[in-house]
């Protein structure tokens, strides 16, 4: 009988797939451009801010459409193996695709989580260097870090839904249009509509944050908000893991 192959070669196999592929490449591109130029940008049009968390949430507002790139990055990384046929030969290597898929998983998670950990720091330096707040955008403010600790936490979890889209609908195409439609089309579309109703299932759904607030949706406490799309994460996650582990590839 042949021995599992250990997690940790898992791991570093995902990762040296990650970074193979050029949609990788681009969407790290995107990415940095579109977070880092907006939180210049942003801090650049605020001449004075109350206090320095909300100059840095200011500072971080190309989150919220910057985030759209984890959703793809997350879906390809499944998808695209898919698509090409690869995965069979994976999942020779690796039968056990519950652990193949928490492997991807991972890796993705720690790809957005540094990566926007790095551009957090950006967007806080550009609200310090920019921004006018009495006392200053201080680094070991606790407010200005729960903020920033709250957008790098919601990217990865965005990413990871990414992954969890991807491995239960296996179409790019599907995935990354159902993922756009849950964390940016519909929650504003019912925010404008109006009504307790729409409000409510807004409120459910798992908006892009950028810092403490939703992005473009019927605004919640941050503690809510991180758990709406915590849940959601984990749960289209573990509906992946059970198709996947079902499925005839």
């Amino acid at each position: 009988m042949s021995r599992a192959v250990p997690f940790g070669s898992v791991l570093r196999s995902e990762w040296t797939k990650l970074w193979s592929v050029r949609s990788t490449w681009w969407c790290t591109a995107v990415y940095l451009i579109v977070v880092g130029a907006s939180g210049w940008l942003a801090a650049a049009g605020t001449d004075t801010s109350p206090r320095a968390d909300v100059a840095v949430q200011t500072a971080l507002t190309g989150f919220g459409v910057g985030q759209l790139t984890l959703v793809v990055l997350g879906v390809l990384v499944v998808s695209t193996e898919f698509a090409s046929g690869m995965a069979l030969v994976t999942l020779v290597a690796v039968p056990r695709r519950t652990r193949l898929l928490l492997a991807k998983t991972v890796v993705v998670l720690a790809y957005c989580l540094v990566l926007s950990a790095l551009l957090a720091v950006v967007c806080a330096l550009a609200a310090r260097t920019l921004t006018s707040v009495p006392g200053g955008v201080q680094p070991g403010d606790p407010d200005v870090l729960r903020t920033l600790g709250l957008q790098v936490g919601a990217a990865g979890l965005v990413g990871v839904l990414g992954v969890a889209l991807g491995a239960v609908l296996r179409s790019t195409a599907g995935a990354v249009g159902v993922g756009v439609a849950l964390v940016f089309v519909a929650p504003p579309a019912l925010a404008l509509a109006g009504g307790d109703l729409a409000e409510r299932v807004s409120q459910a759904l798992p908006a892009l944050r950028v810092g403490e607030d939703a992005f473009l949706a019927v605004s919640t406490t941050w503690p809510v908000g991180m758990a709406v799309v915590a849940a959601w994460s984990v749960g289209v996650w573990l509906l992946g893991a059970v198709l996947l582990e079902r499925g005839d590839v």
